[in-house]
């Protein structure tokens, strides 16, 4: 039977996921059991270690585990309280200004930590008690924290980013980078427009006016934090260093100003160590049973006929665009971000370059899908975070959610159907 293969993988996985089996083990095991199809057992299994094993073998991916140490330093050592604090005088005299400022200040963080979890983390145990004090309602307060948290995953340096750039076969980190701030940005401000229309429907309270001296203040106390931005990014588009290069630098940079604000002190970092660890081997052990299942889908041409089929419905570029984006948003509501990139892109980036898509374009394309998906149950790990902080349920935080979406999809539409917000940054540096 020519399709069992792909039925055998399929149909295990969604089993496997739906029993409660964590989601790197439903990816390997379901692995194993198609492979079984063709091999004998002993040599599928020892293919699927190699698989796995020679899918960390990549100097690129130590940029991860020392971005999400850097990101770890970062919310332990009071640099996400100077961002809020900054972003306060900004916006905060605006409808909804306590919202607003959430939305910022992740963008700042996510710009600098690059992850979407101590975003979530840091804004929600710092804004989301001051919001509720001030009338907000929490689940308006917890709706915002987890979509904003997600900005940083398309704001620079994202570990998503860096992990497209593996599974795409090695499109420039540096120009997905640079692709990814006016998306991030734009997406930003479309939550900041339907969170701002939403609390002044809502009556809820905004701040006094900050005075120009008061916004230079901030500033000054923000920039040794916003400075890791030009470090980082700096130093990778101008080829004083790469990623992997950069992250180390930027976990030196946050342990020293931590330890400067005296917020990090020499027994706390055990205990950070600790944290990133565990972090960094659980994103690794997604990456490698998730590489072993794209050598799989790779193996049984599944790719090549998925790509047969979508291009026999139509060859008009926007149609197959339109059903990518509907396939990847369906598939971030069921799988976790770094899976999904690494086991789709092989499929569906033969076929959007295909029809004339830049592969930067659809990067930042998929990134953004998947976001959403971090933000929705079943699965939605951001969602988990942003509701146990605040101490709420899902379905009450559903309706707000629902215009913020709305927004993000929005933005998702405007960068699919113009690549100039992705591919204009990096065309100035001919990356």
């Amino acid at each position: 039977m020519e399709n069992l293969p792909v039925i055998v993988l399929i149909l295990s996985f969604i089993i496997f996921i739906s029993i409660g089996t964590p989601v790197a083990w439903s990816i390997a095991i379901s692995s194993l059991l198609t492979i079984i199809i063709s091999l004998p057992f002993i040599p599928a299994a020892t293919t699927i270690a190699q698989r796995m094993a020679t899918g960390l073998d990549s100097f690129t991916l130590l940029a991860i585990p020392f971005f999400i140490l850097s990101g770890q330093l970062m919310t332990h050592g009071g640099i996400a309280s100077r961002l809020i604090g900054f972003a306060k005088t900004i916006v905060g005299a605006l409808p909804g200004g306590l919202a607003l400022i959430n939305i910022m200040s992740a963008m700042l963080m996510g710009a600098i930590a690059g992850s979407a979890m101590a975003s979530a983390s840091a804004m929600g145990s710092i804004l989301g008690p001051e919001m509720e004090k001030e009338g907000y309602d929490k689940e308006y307060g917890a709706a915002v924290n987890i979509t904003s948290s997600t900005i940083g995953l398309v704001i620079p340096p994202s570990n998503v980013l860096i992990v497209y750039s593996l599974a795409s076969g090695g499109v420039s980190i540096a120009a997905l980078f640079l692709a990814g701030y006016i998306p991030g940005i734009l997406t930003g401000l479309f939550l900041m427009i339907v969170a701002s229309i939403w609390a002044k429907k809502k009556g809820y309270p905004t701040s006094k006016k900050s005075s120009l001296n008061n916004i230079f203040k901030t500033f000054i106390v923000a920039i040794p934090s916003l400075f890791l931005l030009f470090i980082v990014i700096g130093g990778i588009v101008s080829g004083i260093f790469t990623a992997t290069e950069a992250s180390a630098i930027a976990v030196i940079y946050t342990l020293i100003l931590g330890m400067v604000y005296k917020e990090i002190k020499l027994k706390n970092i055990p205990n950070i160590l600790m944290e990133a660890s565990k972090t960094s081997a659980v994103i690794m052990l997604l990456i490698a049973a998730s590489m072993s299942m794209s050598w799989i889908m790779s193996f049984e041409n599944i790719p090549q006929n998925l790509s047969e089929f979508l291009l026999s419905l139509s060859d008009n570029k926007i149609i197959i665009l339109l059903i990518v984006n509907l396939l990847l948003l369906f598939v971030g509501i069921f799988m976790d971000m770094t899976p999904a990139v690494l086991i789709f892109t092989p499929i569906f980036l033969p076929i959007v370059t295909s029809i004339g898509i830049n592969p930067i374009q659809f990067g930042i394309i998929m990134v953004l899908n998947l976001c959403i998906g971090l933000c929705t149950p079943p699965v939605g790990s951001v969602l988990f975070v942003g509701i146990g902080l605040a101490k709420t349920s899902i379905e009450k935080v559903i309706k707000p959610l629902l215009p913020l979406f709305i927004a993000m999809i929005f933005s998702l539409i405007l960068i699919t159907l113009f690549p100039a917000l992705t591919l204009w940054l990096p065309s100035l540096y001919s990356i």
